[in-house]
């Protein structure tokens, strides 16, 4: 019988030994058993808790989700002033956090994706991911813009950070997060000039 209060230690230390499986060889050689091993548990302990891989699967871009809401929302919550740009230079940079681009999340974040065409749940995730990004941004956008050009804006910027992240998760050294900031940061300046009065 396992001991009270191990659940949550041992949901989240499958889901920091899934993350680094699937660094290592691939979410589909990523096994139960491979991921057990990395956990240093019986492979049993996953079905206890998650059901399964998939439920593992799921649970673990839940956790990375979750890190990049926090991430986000420290940096908003840091701001000096309120003001749009500040916000979303905030959620840029929230998303280029340590949290999302180092190379366990780079990797599960790119198995996530891929993925996610084909399964259900991991769909319904990055739909509320993407939905969440694009909203935020919309909402900064129209402040200073009308409706439609504050949606077309907020498109744009969002396939910005997202292409940013991709081409740098994608690349032998990994993502360059200033760099990946600096470009983002200019393309939203572009942006804002073309509302400028």
């Amino acid at each position: 019988m396992p001991k009270v209060g191990m659940e949550p230690i041992r949901r989240q230390q499958l889901i920091q030994a899934t993350m680094s499986a699937i660094n290592e060889v691939g979410l589909a050689d990523a096994t139960v058993v491979r991921i057990a091993r990395h956990a240093g548990v019986s492979a049993g302990i996953i079905s206890h808790y998650f059901g399964g891989k998939d439920g593992l699967l799921e649970a673990t871009m839940r956790q990375i989700l979750k890190d990049l809401g926090t991430a986000v929302a420290a940096r908003r919550k840091a701001i000096s002033e309120d003001t749009p740009r500040a916000h979303m230079e905030a959620i840029i940079d929230g998303n280029f956090d340590s949290s999302q681009i180092n190379e366990r999340a780079a990797g599960t974040w790119l198995a996530f994706w891929s993925n996610s065409v084909h399964k259900r749940d991991l769909q319904r995730l990055q739909q509320v991911n993407d939905r969440r990004l694009f909203a935020n941004l919309c909402y900064q956008f129209r402040r200073l813009m009308p409706r439609d050009d504050a949606r077309r804006a907020a498109q744009g910027m969002a396939a910005m950070i997202d292409g940013l992240w991709l081409r740098g998760a994608l690349t032998p050294a990994g993502l360059d997060a200033v760099e990946a900031r600096r470009l983002a940061r200019e393309y939203l300046d572009r942006l804002l000039a073309e509302t400028a009065p």
